[in-house]
């Protein structure tokens, strides 16, 4: 048996393969071909795996979503086929005498761009379902798996660390549990881990190594601990705390369709973080009473190119619609820092967390901002959508916020295009300079909601990302609790209800001191939600105190 020692940043056990992600070169390269012939059967080839990958997934979203939410996928698939564009294929093949996968890139382009540029919104959006087969194709000439596992059974997926586009890309219907050599408990891996309700640990260091893929595993993201080959005493230890485990699973299940209310009748809002309309499904599984935070940056992710008003517009609208009248906080794009998007051709920054991020690219950016805000005003008609914008720090730039809204609600009532007047507009509160002018920004919004992963990192200069700092990163900090009373304070001095949706909104220990600050809503991963509901229920808001603010 071997032992591991990480930090755990989702709990959870679980037992199964391990198997080392994989990154693959996804560039297309073009070279000379002798046997035409060969290669465009090899292009048949390619095709005929696409129409069976899309026809299985088109399969398994009618049974899950229904007849209308196939028709996405039944349409890709006669596209592979479509004449025009295998024409066009072969053309490119026959005139440059290159490979299939240069081709395909080319004829993909050349009809994306052909519809991107048709006046209709919705040939528009046609765009990127010719972009999304073509890069089908060419995942399948290219021996590239989809989801990054290639694999038959769920796995534990190992890996040095991932970055956002990685994990917004991958299958995650085969993931067991997380394990990963770098990272932090504020990775895009570990929120991942988080939201999916999975064991996750990272910090493994050189110890995990690429030789034990395949072998079993136990992860217990509680302590930190990967057991690789465990002896009979370690199995049966694990198998009794994963008992214990599902026996608290089902007890918790009791609290669904339970008020978030204490004892005493202080009502709290549990709201849900998620990362893509996929994750809608976890908020109902637990009962989420709303969506306090959809990062809106991972449609920009997983895309190879700038999202279109459509396509965003459809993303908002199906999660707003899912959640039935309930809340729905959608931020805008905050990309930048740990975030970054190839195509945006961002200028390298000595301090990106520092640098243009968030709400400094979006303002600087109006081409890329204001099809975003049409797209979520546009998504307002069909549910209780609210607009938050982040990394705010000063109130000139709420107001600039709110004319670039002002401006999009006029055209869109100029087109006759439905959507909510009354939209709630919020900011996050990130760094101090927010809290201390939060007095004045509270005139300016609805709503306030504090994002502690980034208030603690600006707040203590520590790098969130980096693990070892340690002990140093300490979202209990008293400081860091001080700016959440004083940002408390400023939003119910101005009428303006406030939430909190960084990791710390699900730390069990602080609910005390929330209560006493008056918080009103709590965002937490979609699994943290019915514990979070247990502790509000046993929970007395009158004896609460803010005895965690002193040193």
């Amino acid at each position: 048996m071997i032992m591991m020692q990480g930090k755990g940043v989702s709990k959870g056990v679980i037992k199964g393969p391990l198997y080392f992600f994989c990154r693959q070169d996804a560039a297309v390269k073009q070279w000379h071909v002798e046997d035409l012939q060969a290669e465009k059967e090899r292009l048949v080839q390619a095709q005929e795996k696409t129409i069976a990958q899309l026809e299985t997934l088109a399969e398994k979203c009618r049974e899950e979503a229904g007849d209308e939410a196939a028709v996405l996928f039944e349409t890709h698939a006669m596209f592979v086929e479509d004449e025009d564009y295998v024409e066009s294929i072969y053309s490119c093949m026959e005139e440059e005498q290159c490979n299939a996968e240069y081709a395909v890139q080319e004829a993909g382009e050349q009809f994306a761009a052909m519809f991107a540029a048709m006046d209709d919104a919705y040939m528009q959006a046609r765009a990127a379902d010719i972009r999304d087969v073509s890069k089908r194709i060419l995942n399948n000439l290219m021996g590239i798996v989809e989801g990054g596992i290639d694999s038959d059974v769920p796995v534990i997926l190992a890996a040095d660390d991932l970055a956002p586009s990685e994990t917004i890309q991958l299958d995650k219907s085969k993931i067991l549990g997380f394990v990963t050599q770098g990272g932090s408990s504020n990775s895009h891996t570990a929120i991942l881990a988080r939201t999916m309700g999975i064991p996750a640990i990272c910090g493994l260091g050189e110890e995990l190594k690429e030789e034990y893929a395949g072998r079993i595993a136990c992860v217990d993201g509680e302590v930190g601990c990967v057991y690789i080959d465990p002896d009979e005493l370690t199995l049966a230890q694990f198998n009794e705390k994963y008992a214990k485990q599902q026996e608290m699973k089902e007890l918790l299940l009791t609290m669904r369709g339970q008020e978030d209310i204490t004892l005493d009748g202080k009502k709290v809002n549990v709201y849900c973080n998620i990362g893509s309309p996929e994750d809608v499904s976890a908020v109902l599984a637990n009962d989420g009473q709303g969506i306090g935070l959809f990062r809106s940056e991972f449609l920009y992710l997983a895309a190879s190119d700038y999202p279109t008003e459509e396509e965003q517009f459809q993303a908002y609208k199906t999660v707003a619609a899912a959640m039935n009248g309930k809340r729905v906080i959608i931020r805008t794009l905050d990309i930048g820092a740990d975030k970054q998007v190839g195509y945006f051709n961002m200028n390298k920054e000595e301090n990106p967390a520092l640098g243009v991020r968030a709400i400094r690219i979006c303002l600087n950016r109006p081409e890329v901002f204001k099809p975003q805000l049409r797209a979520l005003y546009r998504a307002s008609a069909y549910g209780k959508v609210a607009i938050m914008f982040p990394m705010i720090t000063s109130v000139w730039e709420v107001k600039e916020c709110k004319r670039a809204c002002q401006k999009v609600m006029a055209e869109l009532e100029k087109e006759g295009i439905p959507f909510n007047k009354d939209t709630e507009i919020g900011i996050m509160l990130e760094t101090p300079a927010s809290i201390f002018v939060a007095e004045e920004l509270a005139r300016e919004v609805d709503f306030f909601s504090v994002g502690t992963n980034d208030l603690t990192q600006y707040t203590l200069a520590c790098d969130r990302q980096a693990n070892d700092l340690g002990k140093f990163y300490d979202p209990h900090h008293p400081a860091v609790l001080r700016a959440l009373k004083m940002a408390a304070d400023a939003a119910h001095n101005a009428g303006i209800w406030i939430g909190i949706c960084g990791e710390l909104g699900a730390d069990l220990s602080m609910l005390p001191t929330f209560l006493a600050m008056g918080m009103d809503e709590l965002s937490v991963s979609p699994n943290a939600v019915l514990p979070l509901r247990a502790a509000i229920r046993s929970s007395i808001a009158k004896t609460c105190t803010l005895d965690a603010l002193e040193c």
